[in-house]
């Protein structure tokens, strides 16, 4: 998959594509059928999605709690996995932010990025202030030469598909209901950082992992799948994991710690890609080391069934 940064630069290799727009944030099953939408309207063109960085959200509201399912590099992943050709990732800035309704589609879909079709919900809005909506872009379209398809929304249930409602059972720790939202397990993208080397000394190396800009999961431990995406230890493996502040420590920060099964090796800086399949139990603060380490041999033992099982 390619990825082009910026409408003012693309080339004629990039024109000409179909593309769902929208944030995708967690790429589920939503999302997905917008970008099926996409590949079907045009079928003999470069398919793609058109997405924006950062989430206009945050754009608007830095100092909001963070609320992402997944980052920019976890994002492209997941959108190459299901077949996306071309990312247009475009900048959110003030200058995209104060472009009218006629000249973002005029200027960024028609002249930047040469779209030949675009797919986007009914629910769309565009321009400065949120002036445009999907027919407006329709009637842009019409007028500009590119084609334009309007995905209906999804019929409001309990069953409804929404990031919302997947960060609402990740908040609750419910990650098998969030992965059948997603269409896959929720996972955690990032390079291994430094830490207190702590579970060194407890017979439990982990690799830590930040979480920071990332709508926390539900604080505890985790049977995980685990992706080592680069290296001479790239590959998939099992183990557990531990989400939080580390009570036990004084800690406060969150991050992701995930202790490996049956690993040896350096993995500080290599991108990891941790899948939460099962939340075991929540975090807590124990009365001495030992006892810590007698629920974490309880931890993995039970985390090993439940991956087994998969």
């Amino acid at each position: 998959m390619r990825i082009i940064s910026d409408y003012k630069f693309v080339t004629d290799a990039d024109r000409g594509a179909t593309a769902a727009i929208g944030n995708f944030d967690g790429v589920h099953l939503g999302h997905r059928s917008v970008i099926e939408l996409a590949r079907s309207a045009a079928p003999d063109a470069p398919l793609g999605v058109v997405t924006f960085e950062p989430h206009p959200r945050a754009f608007f509201a830095p100092d909001a709690p963070p609320f992402r399912l997944m980052g920019p590099d976890a994002r492209a992943s997941r959108l190459a996995k299901v077949g996306v050709e071309k990312l247009y990732q475009l900048p959110f800035n003030g200058a995209l932010a104060s472009l009218s309704p006629f000249d973002f589609a005029q200027g960024v879909l028609h002249d930047g990025l040469g779209l030949r079709h675009v797919v986007v919900g009914a629910d769309f809005c565009f321009g400065k202030g949120r002036l445009g909506n999907a027919r407006d872009l329709a009637a842009f379209g019409a007028e500009m030469g590119f084609g334009v398809t309007i995905a209906p929304l999804m019929e409001k249930s309990a069953n409804t598909i929404s990031s919302t409602a997947i960060r609402t059972a990740l908040t609750e720790g419910r990650t098998r209901d969030a992965a059948a939202m997603l269409g896959h397990w929720h996972r955690i993208e990032g390079p291994v950082i430094g830490g207190e080397r702590r579970g060194r000394e407890l017979g439990y190396p982990t690799a830590n992992m930040s979480i920071d800009g990332l709508h926390p999961p539900a604080f505890g431990v985790y049977a995980v799948l685990v992706d080592v995406l680069s290296g001479p230890h790239a590959g998939s493996y099992h183990g557990v994991a531990s989400m939080g502040v580390r009570p036990m420590f004084g800690e406060n920060t969150p991050n992701l710690e995930t202790f490996i099964f049956d690993f040896k090796g350096d993995l500080y800086g290599t991108p990891l890609s941790v899948g939460l399949v099962e939340h075991l139990r929540g975090e807590e603060k124990f009365d001495s080391l030992d006892a810590l380490i007698t629920q974490m041999d309880a931890d993995s033992a039970r985390a090993r069934a439940i991956l087994a099982a998969l």
